[in-house]
C-alpha cells in the first residue's frame, strides 16, 4: 500500500484522480466491512463503477456507531469528534500517522507556504480539553514546524495570547491565529485591536452551543469588526476526514489536489447534480486509504466549475437518517 501511499500525493490532473480514486475504491469495497455492508444494502454492483461519479459514499454518521476500517490493519491513534456525550460522538481509527501528517503538511505548503515561514498560534479551548482532537494533532505538528518561540497553544491565557498578537503587529513577522468559532469570538470581545495585513485570522467553526449560532457572515463580521482585519480565513476539516480545504476569505473553499467535492441530490443520495446547484456535500479524500475515502457529510453547500466550493448550513438529524439504512 506504500505505492497507492505516495500515488496520492502525486495526483495532478482529473485522470490521474479519478484512476486513483476508482482504484482505492474497489479496494475499500473489498476490505472495508462496513463500507461493503453498506454498498450491499443499497444493492451497487460495485463491477460497473467506472466513474467517480457513481461511486455510492458512505454516510458520515456511521462513524459514530461503527468501527471503519480499510484492510487487515491495526490503528496507531481513536481521533474523536467534540459531542455532548460519548455515544454521538465520531471515532476516525487512524491507521498511518505517517499518512495523516503527509496529508496536512503538503496541504498547508499548498496553501500558505512552508510553517517555518510563520509564528502560528492555537485558540482551540474545547479541542484541547478533549485530549484526541485532529484537529489539535495537526496543530501541535504544525507549531512544532514552525519553530517560532512564540507559536504554540492558547487556552486560558489570552491576555498572553493578546500581547503575542501586539508583539507580531510590532515587527512584521507573518503569523496565523487559528481558532474555533466561539473561541475567537470571545477573544474578540474582550481584546479590540487592530491587527497587520500579515497577520492571518482563521476560523476552524465550531460553536457547539457556546454562543448562538450565526451564519459564517455573521460570524466574520463580528471578528473583523472588533480586530479590524479584512479578511478572515477559514479551514474546513473533520474528524472522519484526514485532510483540509481552505478559504482566504468569502466562504469559498478550495481543496487539495487528492481531495474532490461533489454536490449530492438531497432527496437521492446516489445522484450528483450539476455544477453551481445546491445540495449534499460529498467528499472524496484519498488520503482516508485505510478508513473509507467517500463521505456523504450532513453539509449542504454549493460545488463550483473550478472545484471551489462554499458552505451553507447542515441537514436536520431526521433528512439524514432518511436516506441511510445503516443508520439506528
Amino acid at each position: 500500500m506504500i505505492r497507492i501511499e505516495n500515488r496520492i500525493f502525486e495526483v495532478s490532473n482529473e485522470k490521474a484522480f479519478e484512476e486513483l480514486a476508482l482504484e482505492i475504491f474497489h479496494f475499500q469495497a473489498e476490505e472495508n466491512e462496513v463500507y461493503a455492508q453498506y454498498l450491499s444494502l443499497m444493492k451497487i454492483d460495485t463491477e460497473r463503477i467506472d466513474s467517480v461519479e457513481k461511486i455510492p459514499f458512505l454516510p458520515i454518521e456511521l462513524f459514530r456507531t461503527k468501527k471503519i476500517i480499510s484492510g487487515n490493519t491495526n490503528h496507531a491513534v481513536v481521533f474523536e469528534s467534540s459531542g455532548t456525550t460519548s455515544e454521538n460522538s465520531s471515532r476516525h481509527f487512524l491507521v498511518s500517522e505517517n499518512l495523516y501528517q503527509r496529508s496536512f503538511n503538503t496541504a498547508f505548503r499548498i496553501f500558505y507556504g512552508d510553517p517555518q515561514s510563520y509564528c502560528i498560534l492555537a485558540l482551540l479551548p474545547s479541542y484541547i480539553e478533549r485530549g484526541n482532537s485532529s484537529l489539535v494533532y495537526m496543530m501541535d505538528h504544525l507549531i512544532r514546524l514552525s519553530g517560532h518561540p512564540e507559536s504554540g497553544f492558547y487556552l486560558n491565557n489570552l491576555d498572553e495570547l493578546h500581547h503575542v498578537l501586539l508583539k507580531r503587529n510590532a515587527d512584521g513577522f507573518p503569523t496565523i491565529l487559528l481558532g474555533v468559532s466561539f473561541a475567537l469570538l470571545d477573544f474578540a470581545d474582550h481584546y479590540s485591536m487592530e491587527l497587520s495585513d500579515h497577520i492571518t485570522v482563521m476560523e476552524t467553526g465550531g460553536m457547539k452551543g457556546r454562543r448562538p449560532e450565526m451564519t459564517g457572515q455573521e460570524l466574520h463580521q463580528k471578528i473583523r469588526d472588533s480586530l479590524h482585519c479584512f479578511n478572515i480565513h477559514s479551514e474546513y476539516g473533520m474528524t472522519e476526514l484526514l485532510s483540509q480545504s481552505y478559504s482566504g476569505g468569502n466562504g469559498i473553499f478550495r481543496s487539495p489536489p487528492w481531495m474532490k467535492v461533489l454536490a449530492r441530490d438531497p432527496y437521492d443520495p446516489l445522484s450528483v447534480l450539476p455544477i453551481g446547484s445546491a445540495g449534499g456535500i460529498n467528499i472524496i479524500d484519498l488520503a482516508n486509504l485505510y478508513s473509507c475515502s467517500f463521505i456523504a457529510t450532513g453539509d449542504l453547500g454549493k460545488v463550483y466549475e473550478d472545484g471551489t466550493f462554499e458552505i451553507s448550513g447542515r441537514f436536520d438529524q431526521a433528512e439524514v437518517r432518511g436516506c441511510n439504512l445503516m443508520v439506528t
